[in-house]
Protein backbone atom coordinates (compact mmCIF):
# COMPACT_ATOMS: atom_id res chain seq x y z
CA UNK A 1 0.00 0.00 0.00
CA UNK A 2 2.85 2.58 0.99
CA UNK A 3 3.99 1.99 -2.66
CA UNK A 4 0.98 2.51 -4.52
CA UNK A 5 0.21 5.38 -2.49
CA UNK A 6 4.23 7.28 -3.70
CA UNK A 7 3.06 5.86 -7.01
CA UNK A 8 -0.12 8.07 -6.89
CA UNK A 9 0.89 10.65 -5.14
CA UNK A 10 3.80 11.14 -8.20
CA UNK A 11 1.77 11.26 -10.83
CA UNK A 12 -0.87 13.87 -9.42
CA UNK A 13 2.52 16.01 -9.26
CA UNK A 14 3.43 15.42 -12.99
CA UNK A 15 -0.14 15.81 -14.17
CA UNK A 16 -0.19 19.18 -12.09
CA UNK A 17 2.95 20.42 -13.45
CA UNK A 18 2.05 19.68 -16.95
CA UNK A 19 -0.99 21.31 -16.81
CA UNK A 20 0.71 24.91 -15.03
CA UNK A 21 3.03 24.32 -18.45
CA UNK A 22 0.14 24.36 -20.52
CA UNK A 23 -1.84 26.92 -18.89
CA UNK A 24 1.29 28.94 -19.52
CA UNK A 25 1.98 28.01 -22.67
CA UNK A 26 -1.44 29.15 -23.58
CA UNK A 27 -1.08 32.61 -22.12
CA UNK A 28 2.31 33.04 -24.22
CA UNK A 29 0.43 32.40 -27.28
CA UNK A 30 -2.75 34.13 -26.58
CA UNK A 31 -0.68 37.16 -26.26
CA UNK A 32 1.22 37.03 -28.78
CA UNK A 33 0.12 34.83 -31.94
CA UNK A 34 3.46 35.28 -33.67
CA UNK A 35 5.50 33.66 -30.72
CA UNK A 36 8.09 31.60 -31.71
CA UNK A 37 6.04 29.34 -29.22
CA UNK A 38 3.32 29.14 -31.54
CA UNK A 39 3.04 26.34 -34.24
CA UNK A 40 0.52 28.07 -36.06
CA UNK A 41 1.59 31.52 -36.34
CA UNK A 42 -0.77 33.59 -38.55
CA UNK A 43 0.38 34.51 -42.09
CA UNK A 44 1.54 37.53 -42.97
CA UNK A 45 -0.12 40.24 -45.44
CA UNK A 46 1.29 40.88 -48.94
CA UNK A 47 2.02 44.61 -48.84
CA UNK A 48 0.23 45.72 -52.59
CA UNK A 49 0.16 49.04 -54.24
CA UNK A 50 -3.47 50.73 -54.51
CA UNK A 51 -4.59 52.11 -56.93
CA UNK A 52 -6.73 55.57 -56.36
CA UNK A 53 -10.23 55.08 -57.79
CA UNK A 54 -11.63 56.14 -61.40
CA UNK A 55 -13.24 59.26 -60.64
CA UNK A 56 -16.52 59.71 -63.41
CA UNK A 57 -18.06 62.21 -64.92
CA UNK A 58 -21.33 62.73 -66.40
CA UNK A 59 -21.20 64.54 -69.68
CA UNK A 60 -19.55 62.81 -72.60
CA UNK A 61 -16.95 64.46 -74.18
CA UNK A 62 -13.79 63.01 -75.61
CA UNK A 63 -10.82 64.14 -78.02
CA UNK A 64 -7.28 63.56 -78.09
CA UNK A 65 -5.84 65.66 -80.74
CA UNK A 66 -8.11 68.63 -81.01
CA UNK A 67 -9.91 67.86 -78.18
CA UNK A 68 -7.42 65.10 -75.71
CA UNK A 69 -9.94 64.44 -72.83
CA UNK A 70 -13.21 63.60 -73.83
CA UNK A 71 -13.09 63.35 -77.52
CA UNK A 72 -10.66 62.29 -79.22
CA UNK A 73 -7.38 61.52 -77.64
CA UNK A 74 -7.77 59.74 -74.84
CA UNK A 75 -9.84 57.91 -71.94
CA UNK A 76 -12.40 59.02 -72.58
CA UNK A 77 -10.55 60.53 -75.28
CA UNK A 78 -8.35 63.42 -75.30
CA UNK A 79 -9.24 66.84 -76.50
CA UNK A 80 -6.56 68.84 -77.89
CA UNK A 81 -6.90 72.70 -77.99
CA UNK A 82 -3.96 74.78 -79.24
CA UNK A 83 -1.57 75.82 -76.89
CA UNK A 84 0.91 77.68 -79.49
CA UNK A 85 0.29 80.01 -82.60
CA UNK A 86 -0.20 78.22 -85.01
CA UNK A 87 0.25 74.71 -83.54
CA UNK A 88 -3.23 72.81 -82.27
CA UNK A 89 -2.70 71.72 -78.84
CA UNK A 90 -4.52 68.76 -77.88
CA UNK A 91 -6.41 68.47 -74.29
CA UNK A 92 -5.98 64.58 -72.93
CA UNK A 93 -8.96 63.18 -71.88
CA UNK A 94 -8.75 59.67 -71.07
CA UNK A 95 -11.09 57.42 -72.11
CA UNK A 96 -13.12 55.97 -69.44
CA UNK A 97 -15.10 52.92 -70.23
CA UNK A 98 -17.85 51.63 -68.04
CA UNK A 99 -17.56 51.49 -64.58
CA UNK A 100 -20.08 49.18 -61.85
CA UNK A 101 -22.85 52.17 -63.86
CA UNK A 102 -22.11 53.24 -67.32
CA UNK A 103 -19.68 56.10 -67.44
CA UNK A 104 -19.14 58.47 -69.93
CA UNK A 105 -16.31 59.62 -71.90
CA UNK A 106 -14.22 61.98 -69.47
CA UNK A 107 -14.63 65.73 -70.44
CA UNK A 108 -11.97 67.59 -71.23
CA UNK A 109 -12.29 70.40 -68.34
CA UNK A 110 -14.35 70.92 -65.20
CA UNK A 111 -14.32 67.12 -64.15
CA UNK A 112 -16.83 66.61 -61.59
CA UNK A 113 -17.54 63.11 -59.89
CA UNK A 114 -21.26 62.02 -59.79
CA UNK A 115 -21.03 58.88 -58.02
CA UNK A 116 -17.55 57.48 -57.84
CA UNK A 117 -17.28 53.70 -58.18
CA UNK A 118 -16.84 51.53 -54.83
CA UNK A 119 -13.38 51.58 -53.65
CA UNK A 120 -10.57 49.97 -56.09
CA UNK A 121 -9.44 46.00 -55.32
CA UNK A 122 -5.76 46.16 -54.12
CA UNK A 123 -3.36 45.18 -56.60
CA UNK A 124 0.29 44.32 -56.71
CA UNK A 125 1.61 46.03 -59.60
CA UNK A 126 3.81 44.39 -62.22
CA UNK A 127 7.72 45.12 -61.83
CA UNK A 128 8.63 44.23 -65.67
CA UNK A 129 11.96 45.44 -66.52
CA UNK A 130 12.53 46.62 -70.50
CA UNK A 131 14.65 43.42 -70.68
CA UNK A 132 11.60 41.48 -70.41
CA UNK A 133 9.42 43.50 -73.39
CA UNK A 134 8.47 40.71 -75.95
CA UNK A 135 10.73 40.40 -79.07
CA UNK A 136 10.78 42.23 -82.02
CA UNK A 137 9.50 40.85 -85.71
CA UNK A 138 10.71 42.15 -88.79
CA UNK A 139 7.67 44.03 -90.82
CA UNK A 140 6.70 47.72 -91.90
CA UNK A 141 5.87 49.03 -88.39
CA UNK A 142 6.71 52.45 -88.10
CA UNK A 143 6.59 54.96 -84.85
CA UNK A 144 6.12 58.50 -84.45
CA UNK A 145 4.89 61.32 -82.19
CA UNK A 146 2.46 64.20 -81.87
CA UNK A 147 4.07 67.46 -80.96
CA UNK A 148 3.39 70.64 -79.85
CA UNK A 149 6.33 73.07 -80.62
CA UNK A 150 8.73 70.16 -82.43
CA UNK A 151 11.55 71.31 -80.91
CA UNK A 152 13.19 67.72 -79.93
CA UNK A 153 13.56 66.61 -83.49
CA UNK A 154 17.07 64.81 -82.16
CA UNK A 155 15.35 63.14 -79.03
CA UNK A 156 12.22 61.43 -81.20
CA UNK A 157 15.25 60.48 -83.85
CA UNK A 158 17.23 58.71 -81.06
CA UNK A 159 13.94 57.27 -79.99
CA UNK A 160 13.87 55.35 -83.36
CA UNK A 161 10.51 57.60 -84.52
CA UNK A 162 10.43 58.38 -88.34
CA UNK A 163 6.84 60.10 -88.04
CA UNK A 164 5.53 63.19 -86.28
CA UNK A 165 1.39 64.47 -85.91
CA UNK A 166 0.44 67.70 -86.27
CA UNK A 167 -3.57 68.45 -85.83
CA UNK A 168 -4.80 70.71 -89.03
CA UNK A 169 -8.20 72.42 -88.07
CA UNK A 170 -10.61 72.77 -91.04
CA UNK A 171 -14.00 74.89 -91.58
CA UNK A 172 -15.49 76.42 -94.45
CA UNK A 173 -13.32 78.12 -96.61
CA UNK A 174 -9.96 77.20 -95.03
CA UNK A 175 -6.62 77.39 -97.41
CA UNK A 176 -5.14 74.33 -97.88
CA UNK A 177 -2.27 75.79 -98.25
CA UNK A 178 -2.24 76.45 -94.60
CA UNK A 179 -0.91 72.97 -93.75
CA UNK A 180 2.37 73.46 -96.22
CA UNK A 181 3.92 74.74 -93.12
CA UNK A 182 3.49 71.58 -91.06
CA UNK A 183 4.72 69.46 -94.01
CA UNK A 184 7.44 71.52 -95.13
CA UNK A 185 8.87 71.62 -91.44
CA UNK A 186 8.63 67.92 -91.06
CA UNK A 187 10.33 67.12 -94.14
CA UNK A 188 12.51 69.24 -93.93
CA UNK A 189 13.95 67.69 -90.02
CA UNK A 190 13.71 64.30 -91.98
CA UNK A 191 10.54 63.19 -90.65
CA UNK A 192 7.34 61.71 -92.61
CA UNK A 193 3.87 63.76 -91.39
CA UNK A 194 0.52 62.69 -90.38
CA UNK A 195 -2.40 65.40 -90.36
CA UNK A 196 -5.27 64.41 -88.41
CA UNK A 197 -7.65 67.20 -90.10
CA UNK A 198 -10.66 67.98 -88.18
CA UNK A 199 -13.25 70.74 -87.42
CA UNK A 200 -16.47 71.92 -85.68
CA UNK A 201 -19.12 69.12 -85.78
CA UNK A 202 -21.90 71.71 -86.42
CA UNK A 203 -20.32 72.14 -89.69
CA UNK A 204 -20.93 68.85 -90.77
CA UNK A 205 -24.50 68.47 -89.71
CA UNK A 206 -26.91 67.18 -92.05
CA UNK A 207 -24.09 66.04 -94.49
CA UNK A 208 -22.88 69.47 -94.94
CA UNK A 209 -19.98 70.49 -96.45
CA UNK A 210 -18.92 66.66 -97.01
CA UNK A 211 -17.88 67.73 -100.56
CA UNK A 212 -15.45 71.04 -99.12
CA UNK A 213 -14.14 68.42 -96.94
CA UNK A 214 -12.93 65.94 -99.33
CA UNK A 215 -11.42 69.13 -101.62
CA UNK A 216 -9.68 70.32 -99.24
CA UNK A 217 -7.90 67.11 -98.19
CA UNK A 218 -7.08 66.27 -101.23
CA UNK A 219 -5.41 69.60 -101.73
CA UNK A 220 -3.69 69.20 -98.52
CA UNK A 221 -2.64 65.78 -99.91
CA UNK A 222 -1.56 66.85 -102.84
CA UNK A 223 1.11 69.18 -100.88
CA UNK A 224 2.82 66.37 -99.38
CA UNK A 225 1.01 65.06 -96.69
CA UNK A 226 2.15 61.44 -95.97
CA UNK A 227 -0.74 60.28 -93.98
CA UNK A 228 -4.07 62.01 -93.22
CA UNK A 229 -6.49 61.07 -90.64
CA UNK A 230 -9.67 61.70 -91.31
CA UNK A 231 -11.39 63.84 -88.72
CA UNK A 232 -10.93 62.65 -84.76
CA UNK A 233 -13.41 60.61 -82.11
CA UNK A 234 -16.74 60.88 -84.67
CA UNK A 235 -18.40 58.00 -81.68
CA UNK A 236 -18.91 61.04 -79.46
CA UNK A 237 -21.05 64.31 -79.71
CA UNK A 238 -18.15 66.55 -78.98
CA UNK A 239 -16.91 65.48 -82.16
CA UNK A 240 -19.84 65.18 -84.23
CA UNK A 241 -23.30 66.47 -84.50
CA UNK A 242 -25.25 65.26 -81.81
CA UNK A 243 -28.19 63.81 -82.12
CA UNK A 244 -26.46 62.28 -85.86
CA UNK A 245 -23.83 60.25 -84.55
CA UNK A 246 -23.68 56.96 -87.17
CA UNK A 247 -21.06 55.06 -88.46
CA UNK A 248 -22.63 55.10 -92.21
CA UNK A 249 -23.20 58.80 -92.03
CA UNK A 250 -19.10 59.52 -90.89
CA UNK A 251 -18.94 56.54 -93.97
CA UNK A 252 -19.96 59.20 -96.76
CA UNK A 253 -17.38 61.42 -95.49
CA UNK A 254 -14.44 59.15 -95.62
CA UNK A 255 -15.58 58.12 -99.12
CA UNK A 256 -15.21 61.40 -100.72
CA UNK A 257 -12.04 62.23 -98.29
CA UNK A 258 -10.51 58.76 -99.47
CA UNK A 259 -11.12 59.34 -103.09
CA UNK A 260 -9.78 62.79 -103.42
CA UNK A 261 -6.70 62.39 -100.97
CA UNK A 262 -5.95 59.06 -103.90
CA UNK A 263 -6.35 61.60 -106.65
CA UNK A 264 -3.97 63.94 -105.88
CA UNK A 265 -1.94 61.53 -104.30
CA UNK A 266 -2.01 58.25 -104.02
CA UNK A 267 1.23 57.52 -102.06
CA UNK A 268 -0.61 59.30 -98.92
CA UNK A 269 -1.72 57.02 -96.37
CA UNK A 270 -5.45 57.39 -95.52
CA UNK A 271 -6.38 57.02 -91.76
CA UNK A 272 -10.21 56.40 -90.51
CA UNK A 273 -10.83 58.94 -87.55
CA UNK A 274 -10.04 57.19 -84.30
CA UNK A 275 -12.88 56.70 -82.13
CA UNK A 276 -12.90 57.74 -78.29
CA UNK A 277 -12.33 54.79 -76.04
CA UNK A 278 -15.43 54.29 -73.94
CA UNK A 279 -18.81 51.73 -73.17
CA UNK A 280 -20.94 54.52 -71.60
CA UNK A 281 -23.27 54.55 -73.89
CA UNK A 282 -24.05 50.54 -74.11
CA UNK A 283 -24.19 50.52 -77.45
CA UNK A 284 -24.67 52.67 -80.96
CA UNK A 285 -27.33 55.73 -81.32
CA UNK A 286 -27.54 58.99 -82.38
CA UNK A 287 -26.39 60.82 -78.99
CA UNK A 288 -23.26 58.48 -78.93
CA UNK A 289 -21.55 55.19 -79.84
CA UNK A 290 -19.35 52.72 -77.43
CA UNK A 291 -16.07 52.61 -80.14
CA UNK A 292 -16.40 48.85 -80.15
CA UNK A 293 -19.92 48.99 -81.66
CA UNK A 294 -18.49 52.23 -83.81
CA UNK A 295 -15.81 50.21 -85.64
CA UNK A 296 -18.24 47.55 -86.71
CA UNK A 297 -20.68 49.69 -88.11
CA UNK A 298 -17.84 51.13 -89.98
CA UNK A 299 -16.86 47.94 -91.66
CA UNK A 300 -20.84 47.24 -92.04
CA UNK A 301 -21.20 50.09 -93.84
CA UNK A 302 -18.25 49.66 -96.05
CA UNK A 303 -15.24 51.56 -94.83
CA UNK A 304 -12.67 49.22 -95.18
CA UNK A 305 -12.80 50.08 -99.12
CA UNK A 306 -11.68 53.39 -97.79
CA UNK A 307 -9.22 53.59 -95.63
CA UNK A 308 -5.68 52.21 -95.71
CA UNK A 309 -5.48 51.78 -91.80
CA UNK A 310 -8.12 51.57 -88.88
CA UNK A 311 -7.64 54.40 -86.47
CA UNK A 312 -7.06 53.76 -82.96
CA UNK A 313 -6.66 55.19 -79.70
CA UNK A 314 -5.06 54.49 -75.92
CA UNK A 315 -4.47 56.59 -73.20
CA UNK A 316 -5.82 55.70 -69.90
CA UNK A 317 -3.58 52.33 -69.22
CA UNK A 318 -2.02 52.22 -65.47
CA UNK A 319 -0.98 48.75 -66.67
CA UNK A 320 1.92 47.34 -68.91
CA UNK A 321 0.66 46.24 -72.03
CA UNK A 322 1.76 42.90 -71.59
CA UNK A 323 -1.09 42.43 -68.56
CA UNK A 324 -4.95 41.83 -69.72
CA UNK A 325 -6.58 41.33 -66.25
CA UNK A 326 -6.03 43.11 -63.11
CA UNK A 327 -7.37 46.94 -63.46
CA UNK A 328 -8.19 48.48 -60.18
CA UNK A 329 -10.84 50.79 -62.06
CA UNK A 330 -15.10 49.67 -62.40
CA UNK A 331 -15.40 47.15 -64.73
CA UNK A 332 -11.83 45.78 -64.76
CA UNK A 333 -12.70 43.15 -67.57
CA UNK A 334 -13.90 46.22 -70.26
CA UNK A 335 -11.61 45.49 -73.34
CA UNK A 336 -10.57 49.29 -73.19
CA UNK A 337 -8.82 48.84 -69.83
CA UNK A 338 -5.78 47.07 -71.50
CA UNK A 339 -3.53 47.50 -75.00
CA UNK A 340 -4.36 43.77 -76.45
CA UNK A 341 -7.99 44.03 -75.73
CA UNK A 342 -8.07 47.24 -77.75
CA UNK A 343 -6.14 45.96 -80.10
CA UNK A 344 -8.06 42.59 -80.72
CA UNK A 345 -11.49 44.24 -80.52
CA UNK A 346 -10.39 46.40 -83.80
CA UNK A 347 -8.33 44.36 -85.22
CA UNK A 348 -11.15 41.41 -85.64
CA UNK A 349 -13.86 44.19 -86.33
CA UNK A 350 -11.88 44.62 -89.71
CA UNK A 351 -11.41 40.64 -90.12
CA UNK A 352 -7.38 41.16 -90.29
CA UNK A 353 -8.12 42.93 -93.83
CA UNK A 354 -6.69 46.16 -92.15
CA UNK A 355 -3.40 47.04 -90.03
CA UNK A 356 -4.20 49.40 -87.20
CA UNK A 357 -2.74 52.70 -87.00
CA UNK A 358 -2.41 53.95 -83.41
CA UNK A 359 -3.03 57.91 -83.73
CA UNK A 360 -2.17 58.62 -80.49
CA UNK A 361 -0.97 55.93 -77.75
CA UNK A 362 0.37 56.95 -74.01
CA UNK A 363 0.41 56.73 -70.17
CA UNK A 364 -0.20 59.83 -67.89
CA UNK A 365 2.37 60.38 -64.94
CA UNK A 366 2.69 63.18 -63.13
CA UNK A 367 6.24 62.91 -62.05
CA UNK A 368 8.20 66.34 -61.74
CA UNK A 369 4.89 68.17 -62.16
CA UNK A 370 3.28 70.30 -58.82
CA UNK A 371 0.99 70.64 -57.57
CA UNK A 372 0.18 66.48 -57.15
CA UNK A 373 -1.73 64.66 -60.30
CA UNK A 374 -4.73 64.21 -57.79
CA UNK A 375 -4.82 67.55 -57.27
CA UNK A 376 -4.20 69.39 -60.42
CA UNK A 377 -6.85 67.20 -62.47
CA UNK A 378 -9.16 65.11 -60.03
CA UNK A 379 -10.59 63.19 -62.83
CA UNK A 380 -6.96 61.90 -63.83
CA UNK A 381 -6.00 60.79 -60.66
CA UNK A 382 -6.58 57.26 -61.14
CA UNK A 383 -2.78 57.64 -62.84
CA UNK A 384 -1.46 58.67 -59.32
CA UNK A 385 1.04 55.97 -59.22
CA UNK A 386 2.41 56.11 -62.40
CA UNK A 387 5.97 56.96 -62.49
CA UNK A 388 7.74 58.57 -65.43
CA UNK A 389 10.04 54.99 -65.90
CA UNK A 390 6.64 53.11 -66.22
CA UNK A 391 5.65 55.12 -68.79
CA UNK A 392 8.86 54.47 -70.15
CA UNK A 393 8.90 50.52 -69.59
CA UNK A 394 5.42 50.65 -71.25
CA UNK A 395 5.42 52.12 -74.16
CA UNK A 396 8.29 50.53 -75.20
CA UNK A 397 6.60 47.31 -74.39
CA UNK A 398 3.37 49.13 -76.36
CA UNK A 399 6.28 49.25 -79.32
CA UNK A 400 7.54 46.33 -79.26
CA UNK A 401 3.85 44.25 -79.01
CA UNK A 402 2.79 46.27 -81.97
CA UNK A 403 5.89 45.27 -83.87
CA UNK A 404 6.09 42.05 -83.31
CA UNK A 405 2.13 41.32 -83.76
CA UNK A 406 1.34 42.11 -87.16
CA UNK A 407 -1.31 43.68 -86.94
CA UNK A 408 -0.22 47.48 -85.83
CA UNK A 409 0.97 49.42 -88.85
CA UNK A 410 1.93 52.70 -86.82
CA UNK A 411 2.33 53.87 -83.58
CA UNK A 412 2.11 57.40 -82.80
CA UNK A 413 2.70 58.43 -79.45
CA UNK A 414 1.16 60.82 -77.32
CA UNK A 415 2.75 62.81 -76.74
CA UNK A 416 6.48 64.28 -77.19
CA UNK A 417 6.10 68.32 -75.77
CA UNK A 418 3.13 68.97 -74.21
CA UNK A 419 3.14 70.90 -71.12
CA UNK A 420 0.03 71.93 -69.76
CA UNK A 421 -0.90 70.52 -66.62
CA UNK A 422 -3.69 71.43 -64.98
CA UNK A 423 -7.05 70.10 -65.56
CA UNK A 424 -6.23 68.69 -68.75
CA UNK A 425 -2.86 67.37 -68.01
CA UNK A 426 -1.13 66.91 -71.40
CA UNK A 427 2.00 67.42 -70.07
CA UNK A 428 2.06 64.62 -67.71
CA UNK A 429 1.94 62.41 -70.86
CA UNK A 430 4.70 64.02 -72.68
CA UNK A 431 7.83 62.28 -72.90
CA UNK A 432 10.01 65.25 -72.51
CA UNK A 433 9.79 65.58 -68.67
CA UNK A 434 10.03 68.35 -66.46
CA UNK A 435 14.19 69.10 -67.06
CA UNK A 436 13.86 67.56 -70.72
CA UNK A 437 14.97 64.18 -69.64
CA UNK A 438 13.36 61.90 -71.88
CA UNK A 439 13.94 58.24 -70.31
CA UNK A 440 11.42 56.72 -72.86
CA UNK A 441 13.43 58.15 -75.64
CA UNK A 442 16.07 55.29 -74.64
CA UNK A 443 13.66 52.39 -73.58
CA UNK A 444 12.32 53.03 -77.49
CA UNK A 445 15.57 52.79 -78.96
CA UNK A 446 15.65 49.62 -77.67
CA UNK A 447 13.19 48.41 -79.16
CA UNK A 448 13.13 49.76 -82.43
CA UNK A 449 17.20 49.07 -82.67
CA UNK A 450 16.12 45.30 -82.61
Amino acid sequence: MPDRSRLYNLLTGLIASLTLVFVVWAAVVVANPRSRLNPFPPPTAVAARVLPPLLVTAAPTLTPTSTSMHTATFTPTSTFTPTETPTPTPTVTPVIPPTSTNTPPLPTVAVTATQPPPPPPTIVRSTNTAAQAPPVLAGDFELGGQVSSFNYPDQMKQAGMTWVKRQQRWGPGSNPAEAAGYINDAHGKGFKILLTVLGDPETLRGGANYAEFATYVGEVAALGADAIEVWNEMNIDREWPAGEINPATYTELLKGAYNAIKTRNPATLVISGAPAPTGFFGGCSGAGCDDGFYIQGLVNAGALNYVDCLGIHYNEGVLSPTQTSGDPRGNPNHYTRYYQTMVDTYYNAGGGKRKLCFTELGYLSGDGYSPPLAEAAPGFAWATDTSADEQALWLAEAASLSRQSGKVRLMIVFNIDFTAWGQDPQGGYAIIRPGNGCPACETLRGVMNR
